[in-house]
């Protein structure tokens, strides 16, 4: 199956990019004090200098007490952190690439002793206690006002130094994920209860970045039916009910949904191939990108299970099919991208063999 797919021009509004390869967002934990430095800056400058036609950043925390769960992970707020990103954009924008910060919360996700500030309890949609401490808040109506205005004013930050569009992190059970689950979400107002209501403040979050940035700016969001916690969650069972949970999104000022998955191949739903990309661009005429094990033999999971495993290189026959006869627009590519910078370059010129294999050892020598 040609390559040739993978490399052609997207366009989208505002949005024109190079190839159909996407950086999928990796946390990378080397931010220390939150802001972007030049070790960060080369790491993303080489994936665009190498055919990547759009990166998303790993998740970047939001101005909020609340948002952060990891260590030295990248703020999207205060003078610095801004700073360092500018000059990612325009490291990335000087190799022809372009790129979009994924803005974050981790809610409930967050531990006590987590920095900035260790006696920030985590945030969430429902309050829970541990041997008569609070781990998570359950969120007010003032705290759900807040974390929205947060997500909105990185938006606009995002929109002021130049980055390409944002990504919205609402997958994997993180806070936007928190709303949409019912076993995190046991709130008995309107933010809770049926699919539709727990989805009103990923709907009116969404609705306050368009507000931020103007219609022609793009939003990527990004959900998931698996979560950390399980990963055989599902958040709806039909396509009926993925097209009743979409449209409010897409209406709400979604441009491109990012369809999280752990193997792109697998059917969302019986009686189809569709992958969950596929079945969200049928259903909402918008673009999507897919992703899952893109280029490898083997998903995350087994990797972290199993540290000796080495996800070797894969045929992308399958990926490529797909992406020809339309299934979805854009290809995000995570761990085979993450060990060798030069994989897009290495698949459109035939030089598979030169691809480098996945392995925990191999992670903990990337630059």
């Amino acid at each position: 199956m040609p390559v040739k797919a993978l490399f052609k021009p997207f366009r989208m509004g505002s949005l024109e990019l190079p190839t159909r390869v996407v950086m999928a967002p990796m946390t990378r934990s080397f931010s220390p004090g939150g802001v972007p430095n030049a070790k960060v800056i080369e790491y993303y400058r080489r994936r665009a200098a190498a055919g990547v036609g759009l990166i998303i950043t790993e998740g970047t925390t939001v101005d909020h007490k609340a948002s952060n769960g990891y260590p030295d992970v990248p703020q999207f707020f205060g003078e610095a952190a801004l700073a360092g990103w500018t000059k990612v954009v325009e490291a990335v924008h000087g190799e022809g690439g372009k790129i979009v910060p994924q803005l974050w919360h981790v809610g409930a996700v967050r531990r006590l002793g987590t920095e900035p500030d260790g006696s920030v309890p985590a945030y969430g949609p429902t309050e829970t206690l541990k041997d008569g401490q609070v781990v998570v808040h359950g969120m007010s109506m003032q705290d759900i006002a807040d974390v929205i205005a947060a997500f909105a004013q990185a938006a606009r930050d995002a929109q002021a130094i130049g980055m390409d569009g944002v990504e919205i992190h609402g997958a994997h059970g993180y806070i936007v994920d928190q709303f949409f689950w019912a076993g995190t979400n046991q709130r008995t107002d309107e933010y809770g209860g049926d699919l539709a209501h727990r989805s009103r403040f990923a709907i009116e979050l969404i609705q306050a970045v368009r507000a931020a940035v103007g219609p022609d700016y793009p939003i990527i969001f990004r959900y998931s039916q698996w979560k950390q916690q399980d990963y055989s969650a599902r958040l709806v069972e039909t396509p009926e009910e993925l097209g009743a949970f979409l449209k409010p999104l897409s209406d709400a000022g979604v441009d491109i949904f990012h369809c999280s998955t752990r193997r792109f191949w697998e059917p969302e739903f019986e009686g189809s191939d569709l992958n969950l990309a596929g079945w969200t661009r049928k259903l909402t005429g918008k673009p999507t990108i897919t992703v899952g094990s893109v280029g490898l033999d083997g998903e995350f999971l087994q990797f972290m299970v199993n540290t000796d495993k080495v996800a070797q290189p894969a045929s992308l026959e399958n990926l490529l099919k797909r992406l020809n006869d339309d299934e979805f627009d854009l290809v995000a590519v995570g761990r085979a991208l993450l060990v060798d910078p030069d994989w897009a370059v290495k698949v459109r010129d035939g030089r598979e063999s030169d691809i480098l294999p996945f392995s925990r050892d191999a992670l903990g020598k990337l630059e």
